[in-house]
């Protein structure tokens, strides 16, 4: 059995960028742990009812994924370039050292969004064998509509080495990713149920299954 930790930017990048592998980990009877950079606040321009919606998101899609824990460092979201790195790096160290993962996922650092930037390089900075041991695993997931757009010029596009069978967790993912209404559209949105299938068909075509995740080996440790 291993101990999981997605680090999620926002709520909603985890289901999208590997919530069939995470229903996969819980299904084989890992402990799975959410962790949760940033959160909406009035002072930021949502409104109270958004932000009571979210929680009631945020803990619906826990129950559905059986979360062992969900862990909120309560950052502004689409602020991050505003939070002193080693404030970051250090909340998100606290969680790593209180739940001892052996395999951590991370946002992809290409990402057009500029928190996923920021988790990216905090968290890795909390992987160094020396300080957080139990690690034995960095895999990097594609987000729909962050990790295409993000078009530069000086950056390795997202190049997947690694891919996860999810063809019996393709519907539930989706069904999940549903929770949050505000996060979904109709195709041709990114965020819909016919691009989120595309994708995972894509990537199973990759790798020889009808359905898959697909994901950056960071680091291994054998």
């Amino acid at each position: 059995m291993s101990t999981i930790l997605v680090i999620a930017p926002h709520p909603d990048d985890e289901t999208l960028g590997c919530g069939g592998t995470l229903l996969r980990h819980k299904d084989n009877g890992d402990d799975i742990h959410w962790l949760i950079v940033t959160e909406m606040t009035v002072e930021h321009g949502f409104t109270q009812e958004r932000i009571n919606n979210r929680e009631k998101e945020i803990n619906e899609v826990a129950n559905l994924y059986g979360f062992d824990s969900v862990s909120k460092l309560g950052f502004p979201t689409a602020r991050l370039d505003t939070v002193p790195v080693e404030k970051l790096v250090q909340q998100i160290g606290e969680t790593i050292h209180r739940i001892r993962p052996d395999i951590v996922y991370l946002p992809y650092p290409g990402d057009i969004h500029s928190d996923h930037k920021f988790v990216f390089e905090s968290g890795l900075s909390c992987t160094k064998w020396f300080r957080y041991s139990s690690i034995k695993r960095i895999l990097v997931y594609e987000t729909l509509s962050e990790t295409e757009f993000g078009i530069n010029p000086s950056n390795i596009k997202f190049t997947p080495n690694v891919y996860v069978d999810i063809t019996r967790y393709l519907d539930q993912k989706i069904e999940i990713m549903k929770v949050f209404k505000s996060e979904m559209g109709e195709y041709p949105f990114p965020r819909s149920d016919q691009a989120i299938k595309a994708l995972s068909a894509y990537r199973g075509a990759t790798s020889g299954f009808p359905f898959a995740e697909s994901f950056m080996l960071i680091k291994e440790v054998m």
